[in-house]
């Protein structure tokens, strides 16, 4: 298969050979239940928007847990920032043949100190979503080892 840069803002941080991270087995279970449920692959309520939505929803929580230094409903202790709700943004991708609108769940914390890198503030569209969806699969897959 091909090689993926694993990263934030164009840091590499690892090049891993997707057959070596992504279960070819998941992809068709996937894509099986999308057939028979009558999903798209593309388009406003398609596979890929879903995993989309999913993926970047997880590398923000990502983000800000290691921004704040604890989990999400972990007791923080004595901090004096905190997780404070979140709230929702749509960005527009390329996934399919026309731009869709994907609407995610951006955390925030009280002091407002928190810079998403994978979507940053007052962006609106997201380029290359494919490999940023790959990576951060791959990222997650990694740490769940």
């Amino acid at each position: 298969m091909t090689d993926v840069k694993i990263g934030v803002e164009g840091e590499a941080v690892a090049t891993v050979k997707l057959d070596e991270v992504v279960d070819g087995r998941l992809v068709e279970q996937l894509i099986g239940r999308a057939r028979e449920q009558g999903v798209a692959l593309t388009g406003e309520a398609g596979l890929l928007g879903q995993l989309t939505k999913m993926v970047l929803g997880s590398a923000l929580e990502g983000e800000i847990t290691d921004h704040l230094g604890y989990d999400k409903h972990e007791r923080a202790g004595d901090v004096s920032n905190a997780r404070n709700g979140s709230r929702t943004k749509t960005v527009l991708t390329d996934i399919g043949p026309v731009p869709i609108e994907v609407p995610i769940e951006v955390p925030r914390d009280r002091d407002g100190s928190f810079q998403p890198k994978v979507v940053r503030k007052h962006q609106r569209r997201l380029t290359g979503v494919d490999e940023m969806v790959l990576s951060r699969w791959c990222y997650r897959c990694r740490r769940e080892v």
